[in-house]
């Protein structure tokens, strides 16, 4: 055995707003996206913290979620802590982006309780940005682009 768990944090950036409407939904759906991936859940919580801001914490035989939604930020903070050697937390967090759709979305992946080599102890960290974002921020870089040209021409 080279690890102990991998550990994959989530952050998802506008995320839809119709997900945080009801806590115990919410939890409901969780609970279901992850039995469909095979995760027996022993437990979960589900509570709105006096800042306004929903904590969910789902705990199975192979380890736990955390899930914490800022409503007003459009923004969900994730984890899963899998004690696993080959768990694959990233294909359980594929349902749960489906779920929130965010806009952007920032992964970074560690294995925990590393007892190989220490030499790279950097951890993986991808970002995704939803396709029409992606479009709409090329057309804005175009519009100020010829925006800035036109101007140029009049001065």
């Amino acid at each position: 055995m080279s690890i102990i768990a991998r550990h994959l944090t989530v952050d998802m950036y506008k995320c839809k707003t119709s997900c945080f409407e009801d806590v115990q939904a919410l939890q409901s759906t969780l609970k279901t996206l992850l039995m469909e991936s095979n995760l027996d859940i022993l437990s979960s919580t589900g509570q709105i913290m006096s800042d306004d801001h929903i904590a969910i914490i789902l705990l199975f035989d192979e380890g736990h979620i955390t899930v914490h939604a800022f409503p007003e930020l459009q923004y969900v903070s994730a984890d899963a802590f899998i004690c696993e050697e080959n768990a694959a937390p990233e294909e359980v967090f594929s349902s749960i982006r489906k779920l929130f759709k965010p806009e952007k979305t920032k992964t970074t992946i560690l294995k925990r309780g590393d007892f190989g080599t220490n030499t790279d102890m950097k951890p993986k960290t991808k970002t995704k940005v939803a396709p029409l974002r992606r479009i709409h921020n090329t057309g804005s870089k175009v519009i100020n682009m010829l925006k800035s040209k036109d101007d140029n021409k009049k001065n």
